[in-house]
């Protein structure tokens, strides 16, 4: 039953892949522009008593000229709705309405919402998986790195900087690569102590931070490409989801268990909340948009993921105890 929603997931990722982007049409307007250079020339002057900023604002970076830009985006898109016309996108996203400064107030939230799932993971992997277990400190580590990208998520969704953007986009790739880097030692164990194990350990890991340092190279150093970023994640991704749905499937077969179809249930939940990727629309009261509810539908799996984790980890301690008693 495992691979069929995997096999959706594949063609959906593929879907996502290969859609093709459009410039904003929003910034090209004539009266947009007209709007901020009126707005810049009017409020911006240092010598003629410029708009004061507030200081909430003035704290998130916020400058004049990036004030009209956002006042006339409202103004325009006040206008297209009275006339009829539809909401359209400017610098590639939708009008958000701020709140305290905050340029995605829900994407803001959903974000912090995912990184309190991790947190949350991680207390209750160190509360329920005891330190002696080999595969403890790869869980924990997976914990961190899913905090630290949620936590550059908020930020990039708080202010849209070069450097935010590279800050979350880093994370999400470490994260992601993580994912794959622990996925075959519990699914192969090669946390056990076995000459090859280690062996071949010891190649994953230097194989693994090797791609990671290239990633980050060719995005920094060589060319920032959103669509090369966007396989490479996906490409990885479907690596892991792979091998935890074949992990599942083989542990349900051998097991009968409930809780070893969660990792299948997980690839399932996550195929559709990433659909809303694809059906984009104008945001709901101006902050309510699809990436948002994407963020949001992820901090579900992540909750029962960890369970999954302390499921597994204590039902592997359970047979390792049985395996001793035969033997004694």
């Amino acid at each position: 039953m495992l691979p069929r929603p995997l096999s959706l997931l594949n063609l959906l990722v593929v879907c996502l892949l290969w859609r093709t982007a459009e410039a904003s049409l929003g910034d090209r307007l004539p009266e947009f522009r007209e709007c901020v250079e009126v707005c810049s020339r009017e409020n911006c002057d240092p010598n003629n008593n410029p708009t004061h900023i507030p200081f909430h604002h003035r704290l998130l970076f916020w400058t004049c000229p990036q004030e009209c830009d956002y006042t006339c985006q409202h103004i325009v898109t006040e206008r297209r709705l009275a006339a009829g016309q539809p909401i359209t996108q400017f610098h590639g996203k939708w009008p958000f309405v701020r709140v305290l400064g905050m340029q995605e107030p829900f994407s803001v939230l959903f974000s912090l919402g995912n990184m309190v799932a991790h947190q949350n993971g991680l207390a209750k992997l160190r509360q329920s998986i005891p330190a002696a277990y080999p595969l403890r400190p790869y869980y924990v580590l997976f914990a961190g790195f899913g905090m630290a990208t949620w936590v550059f998520s908020s930020v990039f969704h708080v202010r849209d900087f070069r450097l935010t953007e590279q800050l979350d986009y880093f994370a999400a790739g470490a994260g992601v690569l993580y994912g794959m880097y622990y996925t075959p030692i519990r699914v192969f164990r090669l946390d056990r102590p076995t000459p090859r194990r280690q062996s071949v350990l010891r190649l994953w890991s230097v194989f693994c931070c090797s791609l990671y340092l290239a990633h980050v190279a060719y995005l920094k150093l060589w060319r920032w490409n959103y669509s090369y970023n966007m396989a490479a994640n996906v490409v990885v991704g479907l690596v892991q989801n792979s091998l935890w749905s074949y992990f599942s499937w083989k542990k349900w077969r051998a097991s009968h268990k409930t809780w070893a179809v969660w990792p299948g249930v997980i690839v399932a939940w996550l195929m559709m909340v990433m659909s809303l990727e694809l059906l984009d629309f104008p945001p709901l009261w101006g902050a309510l948009d699809a990436h948002s509810l994407w963020h949001l539908g992820t901090i579900g799996p992540t909750i029962l993921w960890y369970n999954f984790l302390v499921k597994d980890a204590q039902d592997d301690l359970a047979n390792a105890g049985k395996s001793k008693d035969v033997k004694a």
